[in-house]
């Protein structure tokens, strides 16, 4: 797969959860949180109100530190995917 079709699947992903309506699992939320982050490079500091909350989004992209962001961008559409699938 090259970059720019990876960054499109990524890209469909994205919207595929943007549109969803229903509300997510925490811990799917987490996950989906980390990898975008990765795959985004972006390094910004949780902002939530609640430092609980925050501490969940911080653990979550420490666990996936080592990871490229090509591979962030596929383990999030991967993500997607099977939530999608299993939820039917």
């Amino acid at each position: 797969m090259t970059p720019e079709e990876l960054n499109l699947i990524f890209e469909e992903a994205v919207a595929r959860i943007n549109a969803h309506t229903e509300p997510f699992p925490a811990d799917f939320l987490l996950r989906l949180y980390a990898y975008y982050k990765k795959a985004t490079n972006n390094y910004d500091r949780p902002s939530s109100r609640k430092p609980i909350i925050n501490a969940f989004k911080t653990n979550a992209l420490f666990q996936i530190k080592d990871i490229t962001t090509d591979e962030a961008k596929e383990t999030y559409i991967e993500l997607v995917n099977s939530y999608f699938l299993y939820r039917k």
